[in-house]
């Protein structure tokens, strides 16, 4: 969000909309075009609007697109049906401008992570050389509408695994660019698709983008273990035929100190025949799970400093549920500890390394 180019497009709503406001019909048709031009620049090279649309208190784009390109995973990096910007005409003329809300309806977005676990988001948006910052712009509302994201992790398997998310509705309250100071309050709902059922991903809390300061509560209810489970399995070992996992975090950062107690579910694991699964014995595994009803829940906690280079959340929460894991399968980790336990140490190895994906830098 501290992009030149995305605050430009702010401003250049704002400043469009006051124009159409005092223009006679052939101004108002030249100034639409020159804001359909000026949002297309804004978008970069592979972006495009179908139309604009001004009313008396807002400015709606329509057909908001920007097209993947060679090397990314999907068609589209970013589409929208309709966005909806309400700005506050007064605030034009003052040093910071307001816009009371952003509306976007119909929205998908797709999202790449490599092979070494970076995160990339709009590359030909904001992978652009850095430009002098713009105007200051503070935003009441952001709101996000019957939207899908798509998440494709290259760091897991080759070509990159696929997550989907959709019926993604999200909210963001109090925004300033670009300093981002402040607490912004948040919240997100949407439907974790699977093989044979979907799961609910639901986020709420309250971050300061410029300090990272949060409180966060992050649930995942039934998800599909079917399609999770390269992060759960190497490629050599016993597939996943159904399952659930479920997790819930409750995140605090004050001063990049992390502190996150969470507990994660597996229900009705059934693995296929043969082979290791998280680096134990396949009979093993199912034997301890006819032992606790098809059913294993497990605390952890996660705790660093997030500055700190030798801080790894992927280890952190290998080491923490790999651990939890282990005991709530029945191995003693006083065992492990004197080599007694060879097949328990696979298993917290193994899940560590496995779940530890999921979350990792």
């Amino acid at each position: 969000m501290n992009n030149p180019r995305i605050r430009r497009w702010a401003v250049i709503l704002v400043s469009v909309s006051v124009l159409l406001v005092g223009g006679g019909y052939a101004a108002f048709h030249f100034a639409v075009q020159a804001l359909k031009g000026m949002v297309e620049e804004a978008l970069g090279p592979q972006g495009e609007v179908a139309e604009i649309r001004v009313t008396r208190g807002s400015v709606e784009v329509i057909g908001v697109h920007i097209k993947g390109g060679e090397g990314w995973p999907a068609d589209d990096q970013l589409r929208a049906e309709r966005i909806v910007v309400e700005p506050d005409l007064r605030s034009l003329f003052s040093p910071r401008v307001r816009v009371a809300r952003i509306v976007i309806e119909g929205g998908y977005l797709s999202m790449l992570r490599t092979r070494d676990g970076k995160l990339r988001v709009l590359p030909s948006l904001l992978d652009q050389p850095k430009e002098k910052p713009g105007a200051a712009v503070t935003i009441g509302t952001v709101e996000l509408k019957r939207s899908a994201l798509e998440f494709f992790d290259a760091s897991v398997r080759k070509p990159p695994l696929k997550l989907r998310l959709e019926q993604l509705d999200a909210r963001l309250d109090g925004l300033s660019l670009p300093e981002l100071t402040g607490q912004s309050k948040f919240q997100v709902d949407g439907v974790l698709k699977g093989v044979r059922r979907d799961g609910k991903v639901a986020l709420r809390g309250n971050i300061e983008l410029a300090t990272r300061d949060s409180d966060i509560s992050a649930q995942l209810r039934g998800g599909d273990l079917i399609a999770l489970q390269p992060y759960l399995i190497k490629a050599a070992e016993t597939g996943v035929r159904r399952g659930t996992l479920d997790m819930g975090l409750k995140s605090t950062v004050r001063s990049n100190q992390l502190r996150a107690p969470g507990t994660l579910t597996l229900t009705g694991l059934e693995l296929a025949s043969g082979g290791t699964f998280m680096g134990m014995p396949r009979d093993a595994v199912v034997s301890m799970l006819k032992d606790r009803q098809d059913r294993i829940q497990v605390n952890f906690t996660l705790a660093g400093n997030l500055n700190d280079p030798r801080f790894s959340l992927n280890e952190n929460f290998s080491t923490r549920v790999g651990a939890s894991v282990a005991e709530g399968l029945g191995i003693s980790l006083g065992g492990l500890a004197k080599g007694v336990g060879s097949a328990g140490g696979a298993v917290v190895k193994g899940v560590g390394e496995a779940v530890g994906k999921l979350f990792g830098k």
